[in-house]
């Protein structure tokens, strides 16, 4: 599995992601021009030379290295409300309440925050640290490019709706906005005005004690399938503080870019490009045996990146040591830079994923 930049010829592919992923995920419309402009913002992204955040948007695709296959995406939006407006429903006491009653207040706090969006593992592709991969990469991309991302890193998780794509929030909210159905209006939030997108919502608070119990009881709570994304980003330092998405009330979560896990622990180091024939146990004698690792280069528009135990870090001369054949696939050479996160020193808290669980929905 290899993690790379998208490119033009994955369209089919991305319209078949986009289809797949269902209503709700409303980074990746089922829409062609939406989804043909943002594969081709995507591409000028990765190749600008930047001093600050602006409004790129960075798409990487899974290509499986065998039969070349997309397993899935993954993204980051640079300066999240850069182009359109970000509103979030924020959850707070009325301050005219008595009984310390709550409500929710449409606001726009995030604007201009990093938002990492758009992963998706499709079904089929389901395999050991395909979704920590497609997670965690992103990190390792902020970190060798900081001055491209914003300080504050946000995840818009996608909210409660069931098998049928009905959320129990819209239900209540659409009787006062437009009375459209959940998918219509998921993808009208990424394709549509902004101005036809304030016309739906109502003006003003909306009191929580006047909502259905369904309604009310899924304010802040994931979908089944992004329960697992959501403990890998809790694992990495991200909390949620009272936000959440205008349709299906998911959470959106928080961090701060140089407190993120994956971030901190990473490591830069040159590349000490070994050849294939040297047995694993040799090559991590001096290193860390059997330790998985996430590796990248430190490329932009040619960035590669793949989850190994075929490396090994060799602390003492701050170099790692790395496969001729892996090497090539990423882009390294012999004393050439690379970023690596070593896998097991993230914690404990990631270590009650399964391998196979449904990785699937980080972003709306």
């Amino acid at each position: 599995m290899i993690i790379r930049p998208i490119e033009y010829q994955d369209l089919p592919a991305l319209r078949a992601i986009a289809r797949e992923s269902g209503p709700g995920f409303t980074s990746l419309v089922d829409d062609p021009e939406y989804l043909d402009s943002k594969l081709r913002h995507t591409i000028d992204s990765f190749q600008r030379k930047l001093y600050q955040p602006g409004d790129e948007h960075y798409l990487f695709v899974l290509e499986d290295e065998t039969t070349g296959d997309i397993m899935g995406t993954t993204g980051i939006e640079a300066s999240a409300g850069h182009d359109r407006p970000l509103c979030h429903f924020r959850r707070e006491t009325d301050p005219a309440s008595l009984s310390g009653s709550e409500r929710l207040t449409r606001c726009s706090h995030y604007t201009g925050c990093t938002e990492i969006c758009s992963l998706y593992l499709r079904p089929r592709y389901r395999r050991a640290n395909a979704g920590k991969l497609l997670s965690k990469v992103r990190f390792l991309f902020m970190a060798q490019n900081p001055h491209r991302f914003s300080a504050t890193i946000i995840a818009e998780m996608r909210g409660v709706s069931d098998a049928n794509g009905q959320s129990p929030f819209w239900n209540w909210l659409k009787t006062r906005a437009g009375n459209l159905d959940f998918a219509t209006v998921t993808r009208l939030a990424g394709t549509a005005t902004p101005e036809l997108l304030d016309t739906l919502l109502p003006d003003g608070p909306l009191p929580m004690a006047a909502m259905p119990p369904a309604a009310r009881q899924v304010i802040g709570q994931v979908h089944e399938q992004t329960r697992p994304a959501l403990k890998m980003l809790i694992a990495e330092g991200f909390r949620h503080t009272g936000f959440v998405d205008l349709f299906d009330a998911g959470p959106t979560v928080e961090a701060q870019l140089h407190e993120i896990t994956s971030i901190r622990r990473s490591s830069l180091c040159r590349v000490q490009v070994v050849d294939d024939s040297m047995p694993a146990i040799t090559r991590n004698q001096t290193g860390n045996r059997d330790n998985a690792m996430l590796i990248a280069n430190t490329a932009v528009s040619d960035f590669r990146a793949t989850i190994t135990h075929a490396a090994a870090w060799l602390p003492h001369h701050n170099l790692l040591s790395v496969p001729a054949s892996l090497a090539r696939k990423l882009g390294l050479s012999d004393g050439s830079m690379t970023r690596f996160l070593s896998l097991a020193a993230i914690g404990k808290a990631e270590t009650t994923i399964h391998p196979n669980s449904p990785e699937v929905l980080y972003a709306h």
